[in-house]
């Protein structure tokens, strides 16, 4: 691919638009707000709508597998579009397990492939055990019996888990790591909803005890499966606060042009006027760095980490930057429950740092080209 998106990408972009203008906007998610049941808070049929009539879920998955076998740049263009209307339902997290299954192959995975590009299954990754994500597992302890294995132990911040249909459990045997999927249904399993800044990102805290899972993957097949989904949820994130950036750009924008202040609209006043153009030069960079994370990913695999540093980094400040000025330029009203400032505000603070913050991602990025 180019480092742009092309004319088929930009009609699915389209597309895509057209439908969450319909189905999925910011006043959707307002009756839900405060709502502590994620299962009641998720539109399932819309979720099943995405799968079926627009094969957003179906994207990166292998045509033999029921997918479209498009690539994780399809996938960065739809979050980009879910991030513009803050989306609640759990595309980012089936992104990152979709990485996670697709490393591991069609052998162990594909029938959670198939239930996952039919948008019957909701997978999400479970590997956090401290504040830090993507980190070998070391307290949740697995018992291997052939293809099957009992999981021990706590996993915190698991995106989504409330409406899981399947957990991807990262563990450690007493040599080597594994990689378990395991049913939320399954006994020995709890999964507690957590309230977070962001009321538009539902996360989970599981507890597993003893509860039965299948192994996909053992050894070096499980840490290579982590060491992609790290660098494919990075760049996932990006892609989601570029989108949620621009939003509140735009919103900045056309307020500034109805708001008067001695007698002129304040979009006039030079000083704003150059906030908002910092505000789009940093959107423009995000915007830049994720679509070199979507060309690495199809050109240059091996790159894909160090792309996904730079985007991950760029966006998620540039997503705070827009969010704040957002707000401020409202001015009173940006304040206000009613108003949806305070959301973007919520969701781009959160996502600062989800995955690690901007300075965790720099320290990674020196790591990888050896500063």
């Amino acid at each position: 691919m180019e480092l742009t998106w092309s004319v088929e990408q930009e009609q699915f972009r389209a597309a895509l638009r057209g439908f969450l203008d319909a189905k999925a906007t910011v006043e959707t998610l307002r009756p839900h707000l405060d709502e502590d049941d994620p299962v009641a808070a998720f539109d399932r049929g819309v979720w099943e709508q995405l799968a079926v009539q627009l094969g957003a879920q179906a994207l990166a998955i292998p045509e033999e597998q029921g997918g479209a076998g498009a690539s994780l740049a399809e996938q960065l263009l739809v979050l980009e579009e879910l991030g513009r209307v803050l989306y609640d339902g759990p595309f980012l997290a089936t992104v990152i397990a979709t990485a996670v299954l697709n490393t591991i192959g069609p052998a162990a995975a594909g029938a959670l492939l198939q239930g996952i590009a039919e948008g019957a299954t909701v997978a999400t990754l479970a590997e956090a055990e401290g504040d830090a994500f993507f980190r070998p597992p070391a307290d949740t302890q697995v018992h291997i019996a052939g293809p099957t294995a009992r999981v021990t132990g706590v996993k915190r911040y698991v995106l989504d888990g409330g409406v899981a249909d399947v957990l991807l459990v990262t563990a450690t045997t007493p040599e080597e790591p594994a990689l378990v999927a395991v049913e939320t249904s399954a006994a020995g399993v709890e999964v507690t909803p957590v309230r977070t800044l962001d009321r538009t990102r539902r996360m989970a805290t599981v507890s597993l005890k003893d509860a039965e899972g299948t192994v996909l993957a053992v050894g070096a097949d499980a840490a290579r499966a982590l060491a992609h989904a790290c660098d494919v949820a990075i760049a996932a994130l990006a892609a989601e606060q570029v989108g949620g950036a621009a939003r509140c750009l735009e919103l900045t924008v056309e307020y500034s042009k109805l708001r008067e202040q001695f007698g002129r609209p304040i979009g006039s006043f030079q000083a704003l006027k150059h906030r908002c153009a910092d505000v789009l030069v940093s959107v423009e960079q995000s915007r830049s760095a994720v679509l070199y994370a979507a060309w690495a990913s199809q050109e240059d695999p091996a790159e894909l980490g160090t792309a996904a540093c730079v985007a991950g980094a760029r966006a998620s400040e540039a997503y705070l930057q827009a969010a704040q000025e957002n707000l401020q330029m409202h001015g009173g009203i940006g304040y206000t429950w009613e108003h949806d400032a305070h959301l973007y505000l919520r969701r781009a603070k959160s996502s600062h740092q989800l995955f690690g913050s901007p300075a965790e991602h720099r320290r990674r990025l020196a790591d990888l080209v050896k500063l």
